[in-house]
Formats: structure tokens, sequence, C-alpha cells
């Protein structure tokens, strides 16, 4: 299922906003035992603010920023990034939600009963400098169908990714342009990240498989 919709206000100029439907599957829940703490709340907050000053850094100011999180996690993440620039450049920047699950490479392998979910950007990306924002970077695969997805709504002039954890091990060449923390871990770990928004806390654990699996 995909549809999109926009809304056209002839008195103020152009006021868009993309709503395409697609689906997504369930979210994997990640069982073993808790190997280690990586971040608690105090450590995610402090590794947000900084790169909400890199963001503005980098791109000098918040002119035509858009910052657009990936489903599920990268969306919380990107949502407080937006209110940490507003209260230093005392700017409201544009924050989207991107759902990659039409563009991911393993879709047949993931589940036959998908659930529906949203794609929704207040703006046109064209011309604007638009920050992807999720939780872990890992093989590179998710990002890849998520730049499938963004140039798919339009030709933004600059794309770049934030990420609070780089995990490593990544199968295609794409790095962060910001990163929170670099973890270094092994490929049967898992790196979870819980925020309040979707999990009621906020930090950053590494899991084992149980049983040795």
């Amino acid at each position: 299922m995909w549809a999109t919709s926009f809304e056209k206000d002839m008195s103020s100029g152009f006021k868009a906003k993309y709503s395409v439907v697609s689906f997504t599957m369930k979210e994997v829940v990640f069982l073993g035992k808790i190997k280690a703490l990586v971040m608690d709340e105090e450590n995610i907050r402090r590794a947000l603010y900084r790169l909400s000053h890199e963001i503005t850094e980098r791109n000098i100011g918040v002119e035509n920023l858009v910052l657009v999180g990936i489903r599920t996690r990268g969306v919380p993440l990107a949502r407080r990034l937006a209110e940490m620039i507003k209260q230093q450049e005392g700017v409201e920047i544009p924050v989207g939600v991107l759902d990659i699950t039409f563009y991911r490479d393993d879709l047949s392998l993931l589940s036959p009963q998908p659930v529906v979910h949203r794609t929704e950007i207040p703006v046109r990306v064209n011309e604007k400098k638009v920050v992807l924002v999720d939780d872990v970077l890992y093989t590179g695969r998710t990002v890849r169908a998520a730049l499938d997805a963004l140039m798919d709504l339009g030709r933004p002039q600059a794309i770049q990714l934030a990420v609070l954890i780089d995990r490593g091990h990544r199968e295609l060449p794409i790095r962060a342009d910001f990163i929170g923390k670099n973890v270094p871990s092994s490929r049967r770990e898992v790196v979870q990240v819980k925020l309040k928004e979707v999990d009621n806390e906020d930090k950053v654990v590494i899991k084992e498989p149980e049983n040795g699996a």
C-alpha cells in the first residue's frame, strides 16, 4: 500500500505535507543478557547536546535545515535534537519521519504480515540540508534504504547522517557525519538503544545472545 498527499496554501505560498503510507515490520525483541551499560540517561543527553552544536556548526546555522528521523528510534532522537537547536538558535527546525520498509533489501525475509506506518515530511526536501537521524549505525543497509526513500521525495541540497551509536561492521561504504559514541562490538553482540518515548527509559546496552547462541 502506498499513498502520497500534499497540501497547498495559495495565500501563503506552498505549504507541503508529504504523507506516504508504507509497511514496516514488527520490532524485533532482543533477548539475551546485558553485558555492559554503554550510556545512561545523562550520557545520552550530553551526546545529543554535542551533536546539536556540531550540526549547526557544520551547516553554518540552521537555514534550510531539516531533521528527518528514521523509524523507530531515530524519530524521537531527531525531535530531541530539534528542541536543543531551538533552545540554542531560537529557531524551530522542521522534523520529519521516514519509513524505509519498501526500500529494505531484506524485505522479503522479514515478515509476511507487515504493519502500516507513515513517512511524514512537513516541507519539501528540494534544496534543503537534510540530516538523517538514527539510533545505531551498523552495516549501513538501513541508511542506504533511507537515502533511496528520501531521494524519492525530492532532491536535497545535501544529506548528512547523525547517529547516537556507531558500532562498526559496515557492509556498505557509508559513514556518519555526526556520532554520539563509537561502540566497538562483535557481530554476535546486540547494541540496544532504549528511549523514553518508546521504551520508557533512556539507556544503551550491549547484550549477548542467551545460551551462547
